[in-house]
């Protein structure tokens, strides 16, 4: 440490050298000391280096003032405040200086300090940004100061106000005093900068200085007597509307009148520079305040049509206002041609024309327009939707481009909001008889008018923004362009282009990239009449040497070629384009050194030709073509795609020959199952399935047993996805070749069973594993005959380990049962010795609890697949005496397997029910659940579910006496039985229920709402028109007194916005605030609750919330059309600061959000922040438990994840505050490793997209 400052001393000398190079190492070197921890320096020692790097700022050498400035940042780090101070006012000094150089390097150099000063949270930065915005206020008092001083202290103070905004109240009344005086200079930029410091005043300041800059700016904009003061405060107001946000929405009824005036004509400016600003400001107030401008949104929308055309210097005959007839919209297509295939109106030029930047400003304004008010899509298509496109002719290329980005806008939102996923499209009362989906299909023709007309222009940008919006419309309404009308203008337009030699490569790879859509979204006949013409434009576009080009045309010829062949008894003549296409893939398949993307392409492309034509190859070419293959199967980079490629060829129809490579495919495939790559397991597995399934006749003991050895480690709970392919390829073997399951023996059945028992089994897993062992039945082995295999199965059962800790879970009970149903499916002869074994271990006091619960559970699990098993003797009686034993999972399994098998023999034993509920009022609850398992049981079958008919009302009487109950369990299963037996008769039995609404009892009309909920389901009913008409009366509940009934209710909303959402749409203007409502925290909810000597709140609205914000969600995706985004985000960022569960959910919306409405999120971004905000940047106290503090970690990378999502939108990064809060994350280590994971997890994904579920 001694030797440090003497080093230090050594720099500061060799800083005075007259040779630049020692001056210019010496200050490289004391930068790399200064980032030294270790190096401390005394307030000597920092004087000394200060005042050197300062004379170092007025060097001769501009490099060595560069690591001059850096150094002084640095220094920064290692200054004592006194220091610091006379460092900041030195360079003060020197922003005064006669010296434009040392003018300059000062500024930068005190910029350079402020970004490297602590960040606010830390008083020194408090007091050295007081001072600084202190002394630089004091430089705008001296009238003679020169502009270029004022620009950068300007600068200056904008870079303070971004960063330490906050900490400078007191100040920012006279910060915004000198700004405002600034806007009467004489010197434009001076003009700019001091509107640039106003909008980021704007983000920090109070509602106090900011009522007095509305006002100020306001009342000067009234006042303005010139062009240039007019457009000065119109830039203020837009300026401070883009940071504002919302903030300004009430001042919008006195500002936006003075912004559309000159627009209008009615302030007496004729100045085409000052309406584009005008055009600008208005589309800030539409981005930032969508629904604040309601009531101008009909003057913008028409100034902005009438600028959209507006070119005085340019004469045109047309009806510019698109007011005339269809005819007329494209009446240009009729002008003579002048010879030239190209002609367009570029020729013309006037430097002094700014007329377009007043139509570009138009045009954004309309863009603006069309992102925030997806509720005004139909008005749009009638309103602007014609007037754009007859604007596509515009002469100049960046309005042009602005133009087409406002329709393919359109066509976007249309997309978003037009068609749902959600929307039930079978259901006829679920289309639209108007809407923006119907306008756009009459506009089809129109807009492909407009279109192939600029794709004879010579511009590439025009042709690419053309072809843009051509996939965005082919994406938004598939099959729009099948009229053969339409594609006899776009293929040659096509054509033409691609073959252009003067087009750029992006320009190709956008066609290409179009017909790819275009032929995957429309049907294959409408291609067949120019199929001469694209395979030449292909096979050209395959010889490119520009590998993205060749790679596109590589995905383009597969999709034809599934075009050509759609069924394999097409009636298209294709053989004469066979080898029109065979030879150029051929020739990219055969190359290595090329691009790996155009090798994955040609596989692929090569392998739809085989899978597609392969009958009409020469068997010598399918040879060359499969031998290729295998090598590229061999290789390590091209293997995964060559895998998929083969599955592809295996699943043809034409049952392709590919016996000359089998031999060495299938030890390569099984050696991949021993890779760590996980794609290509999985790839694998399906490969072999289809070979299995396919040419079961060429896979000999040689070929299948090198795959079983390398099966069973791949059978593990921890993946069941591969699991589940394992089981399924094991199904294919079991019933393609049978005597391969002799070799199961020795690992892998053991690693199944083993599967069979874990607790996470469950859904395709546990249905492959079902019908594994279905197939090992059907194979015939000796040794894993029926009678095996249930002992190898019930093994856990009859031998259980001695290790408590090894115990079976209660999920295996059932994972064994359903297994030994699906063995007897398999040998039904032996359904009576099974059913009298297992009655037996019920029976026997000797048998463990255990195997009576399994004998229950396989009983039930036969029932459900054997309907008749009244010959059993007492059985219902035998599972009626098991309600009394002490085990809470025997009586359970006892229900289910009395329901199940009564479900066989309704007229026995349904009866039997009844009474036993009448007479055991004790085991209601059992009996119940054994009813219902009836009701669901026979309700998989309409056929069967008409036995019931004669016994409904007297179960419905039974249902309706328990509907009181005062267990909640009770009346969960009440209602699932009442809303399926209401379906079982409809008109008899809605009526009902709905009479039952009025009751006294809450316990009623909650149990009545829920049983209407059950009543929707997902599929299409013949009664859902009668449910529609009568949905109201039920979740009218939703105003019902009692929380409970409330409750139920938003879960039945919830339900039929999910399931069948064309119930709810039109009602949504009820229901919708009945909704946001129960958003709301009651405080007349939460109770004090005494644990001993500690005290706890409970807050009895919690669950009523999170029904409320499931139901939100549940609505993004259905009914989004229907939704006031705004509304909708006012009520989300609730959420935000609310329980942990509602939180998370939130955090969901807000990912869904920024993806199908970005416009609204920003425009609320400043709000949203707060949110995520206060969740990110809170610690857990110390006496936190760790389950708290893991829960608090996941809450962290949730919000994070949700911040990432919104910085993918355009223009988000732009928010100061989202750039400041990103900054504060990524100074902080721990958060900035979760940012930097969940980037990397979301650059990782397909598509950019991300997992909301």
């Amino acid at each position: 440490m001694a030797s440090t400052p003497y080093h230090i001393t050594t720099l500061l000398e060799k800083m005075t050298s007259s040779d630049k190079d020692y001056r210019f190492m010496a200050c490289n070197d004391l930068i790399a000391e200064l980032k030294k921890d270790v190096l401390k320096l005394d307030e000597d020692a920092e004087k000394r280096v200060a005042q050197m790097l300062l004379k170092l700022l007025q060097d001769k050498n501009g490099e060595v003032q560069n690591l001059a400035v850096k150094c002084l940042g640095l220094l920064i780090h290692k200054s004592k405040e006194t220091n610091l101070c006379w460092l900041n006012d030195t360079l003060c000094d020197n922003l005064t200086s006669k010296e434009e150089q040392l003018r300059d390097i000062s500024a930068i150099a005190i910029k350079t300090i402020i970004a490297e000063l602590p960040p606010p949270s830390n008083s020194l930065s408090a007091r050295i940004s007081h001072t600084l915005v202190k002394r630089l206020l004091a430089i705008f008092k001296d009238p003679s100061v020169d502009s270029h001083v004022q620009l950068e202290s300007l600068d200056i103070i904008g870079d303070l106000l971004i960063r330490y905004g906050n900490l400078l109240q007191s100040q920012h009344e006279e910060v915004l005093d000198v700004s405002l005086s600034l806007l009467k200079s004489s010197r434009v930029a001076v003009r700019k900068r001091s509107i640039i410091v106003i909008s980021q005043l704007v983000t920090c300041c109070s509602p106090e200085v900011f009522l007095k800059l509305l006002d100020y700016v306001s009342n000067r904009l009234s006042e303005a007597d010139s062009v240039q003061t007019y457009k000065t405060y119109v830039q203020a107001m837009g300026a401070i509307t883009r940071q504002a946000g919302v903030r300004i929405s009430e001042f919008l009824p006195r500002i936006i009148p003075l912004v559309l005036l000159p627009c209008s004509g009615g302030s007496g400016f004729n100045d085409d520079e000052l309406r584009e600003c005008c055009l600008q400001t208005l589309e800030s107030f539409i981005q930032k305040c969508p629904r604040d401008i309601n009531e101008f949104i009909s003057d913008i929308s028409s100034i902005s049509l009438v600028y959209l055309t507006h070119d005085p210097n340019y004469y045109d005959d047309g009806d510019e206002q698109g007011t005339g007839s269809d005819d007329d919209v494209m009446e240009t297509d009729q002008e003579p041609d002048s010879g030239d295939e190209y002609n367009n109106d570029d020729d013309y030029s006037d430097d002094d024309d700014v007329s377009w930047k007043v139509r570009r400003a138009a045009a954004k304004c309309i863009t603006a327009l069309i992102s925030s008010r997806p509720d005004m899509l139909s008005e749009q298509y009638t309103s602007l939707s014609p007037v754009l496109i007859k604007r596509f002719k515009e002469r100049e290329d960046n309005v042009k481009s602005d133009i087409f980005e406002a329709y393919i806008m359109l066509l976007k939102q249309t997309k978003a909001f037009g068609i749902l996923p959600g929307r039930d499209v079978t259901d006829a009362n679920d289309m639209e008889t108007e809407g923006p989906i119907l306008h756009l299909q009459q506009q089809v023709p129109d807009l492909v008018r407009g279109v192939t007309k600029q794709l004879k222009q010579k511009s590439d940008k025009t042709r690419q923004c053309c072809f843009s919006l051509l996939t965005e419309l082919v994406i938004t309404l598939p099959g729009s362009l099948n009229s053969a009308e339409h594609l006899s203008k776009i293929i040659p337009a096509i054509n033409s282009s691609i073959h252009d030699k003067n087009a750029a490569s992006n320009l190709k790879i956008d066609i290409l990239h179009f017909l790819h859509v275009l032929l995957c979204n429309h049907h294959p006949t409408c291609f067949h009449p120019h199929v001469d013409i694209l395979c030449p434009l292909l096979v050209n576009a395959i010889h490119d040497s520009f590998y993205k080009i060749t790679s596109e045309a590589l995905l383009v010829t597969q999709q034809l070629i599934i075009v050509l062949r759609p069924e394999v008894t097409a009636d298209f003549e294709f053989e004469p384009f066979i080898e029109i296409l065979y030879q150029p893939t051929l020739l990219r398949l055969k190359a290595t050194d090329i691009d790996q993307e155009v090798k994955e392409r040609a596989i692929f492309c090569v392998s739809q030709i085989i899978a597609t034509l392969g009958d009409k190859l020469s068997s010598e070419q399918l040879n060359e073509c499969l031998y290729i293959l295998l090598d590229r199967l061999e290789n390590e980079i091209t293997r995964l795609t060559t895998v998929k490629s083969l599955s592809l060829i295996a699943r043809s129809p034409l049952s392709v020959n590919i016996a000359p490579i089998l031999s060495q495919t299938f030890p390569l495939l099984a050696s991949f199952l021993r890779k760590n790559q996980r794609t290509l397991k999985i790839a694998s597995l399906s490969c072999l399935k289809v070979l299995f399934e396919k040419y079961p006749s060429l896979i000999n003991e040689e070929l299948f047993c090198p795959v079983l050895k390398e099966l069973s480690p791949l059978v593990s709970e921890e993946d069941l996805h591969i699991s589940q392919l394992v089981l399924v390829l094991l199904a294919c073997m079991g019933r393609g070749i049978p005597a391969s399951m002799n070799y199961l023996h020795d690992s892998l059945l053991p690693r199944i069973l083993q599967l069979m028992t874990s607790p996470l089994l469950q859904g395709a897993a546990q249905d492959a594993l079902l019908d594994f062992f279905v197939s090992l039945v059907q194979a015939n082995i000796a040794t894993l005959d029926y009678k095996n295999l249930v002992t190898l199965v019930t093994q856990p059962i009859n031998n259980p380990p001695k290790d408590t800790t090894q115990a079976l879970h209660k999920h295996g009970f059932h994972s064994i049962a359903k297994c030994v149903s699906a063995l007897l499916s398999a040998a039904p002869d032996k359904t009576d010795a099974t059913v009298k074994s297992l009655v037996s271990l019920i029976s026997n006091q000797k048998s463990s609890d255990q195997q009576k619960l399994y004998a229950l559970l396989t009983i039930g699990e036969i029932g459900k697949k054997y309907h008749n098993m009244s010959a059993y003797g007492n059985l219902q009686q035998i599972l009626i005496g098991t309600f009394d034993l002490a085990s809470e999972d025997i009586r359970s399994a006892a229900a289910f397997a009395l329901g199940n098998i009564s479900a066989g023999n309704v007229e026995k034993f349904v009866p039997y029910l009844l009474s036993q509920i009448q007479a055991n009022p004790h085991n209601s609850y059992l009996l119940l659940q054994s009813l219902k398992e009836v009701i669901i049981s026979l309700s998989r079958h309409p056929d069967d579910f008409v036995k019931l008919r004669p016994c409904v009302e007297e179960i419905w009487s039974h249902m309706f006496q328990n509907c009181e109950s005062t267990e909640e369990g009770k009346r969960q299963v009440v209602a699932e039985c009442i809303g399926k037996l209401t379906m079982l008769d409809i008109d008899d039995r809605l009526p009902k229920l709905e009479a039952a609404l009025k009751s006294e009892s809450a316990n009623v009309r909650a149990t009545v709402v829920a049983a209407f909920k059950f009543t929707i389901t997902e599929q299409p009913q013949p009664f859902d028109p009668l449910l529609k008409a009568n949905i109201g009366t039920f979740l009218s509940m939703l105003e019902d007194p009692v929380l409970a009934v409330r409750r139920v209710a938003l879960i039945a909303l919830n339900s039929a916005a999910h399931n069948k959402p064309s119930l709810i749409k039109d009602m949504l203007g009820f229901l919708l605030p009945k909704l946001y409502a129960e958003t709301n925290v009651r405080k007349e909810l939460i109770r004090q609750v005494e644990m001993g000597p500690f005290k706890h709140k409970v807050d009895d609205g919690l669950d009523m919330r999170k029904a409320a914000f499931e139901c939100m969600y549940t609505m993004l995706d259905t009914c989004l059309d229907r939704l006031d985004i705004f509304e909708f985000l006012t009520h989300l960022e609730k959420g935000l600061k609310d329980h942990y569960d509602i939180i998370m959910l939130t955090y969901l919306m807000l990912t869904r959000l920024s993806t199908l409405c970005p416009a609204a999120i920003l425009a609320r971004l400043d709000q949203l922040l707060e949110g995520l905000r206060g969740t990110i940047m809170s610690n857990v106290k110390p006496e936190s438990v760790k389950q708290e503090c893991e829960k608090q970690l996941e809450l962290k990378r949730s919000a994070i994840r949700a911040l990432v999502t919104i910085l993918q939108i355009q223009d988000a990064i732009k928010n100061p505050k989202l750039n400041d809060f990103l900054n504060h994350i990524k100074a902080d280590k721990t958060l900035n490793t979760i940012l930097e994971s969940v980037m990397h997890d979301y650059k990782s994904l397909p598509g950019d997209s991300m997992d909301t579920s």
